[in-house]
């Protein structure tokens, strides 16, 4: 087995059993606290922050001028919108520059 499949798989079992250990201890109380709320809200921003951020600061104009479209359009729809807009946008970008 290659060490790029081992590290897949290990990936993907450690995510999995960290969901599902979240799901399991949240289940325990009757009502979540708001602070915890509010926290498990920002996780998707967060990880997608830590997904966009090297790219856009190791990039060059494409990347730049890519994330600029996707925050313009993050003001006006959903964040997966707001993905969505910025990949095309980024791929017609490298497209047209070569």
């Amino acid at each position: 087995m290659s060490t790029a499949l081992i590290v897949i798989l290990g990936g993907a079992i450690v995510t999995y059993l960290t969901r599902i250990g979240g799901h399991l201890v949240l289940t325990r109380f009757e009502r979540v606290h708001p602070r915890v709320q509010a926290g498990l809200d920002a996780v998707p921003a967060a990880v997608l922050t830590t997904l966009v951020a090297p790219a856009v600061l190791e990039g060059g104009p494409n990347e730049w001028a890519a994330f600029v479209i996707a925050v313009l359009a993050g003001l006006r729809v959903s964040i997966i919108w707001m993905v969505v807009i910025g990949t095309l946008s980024l791929i017609v970008l490298r497209q047209l520059t070569g």
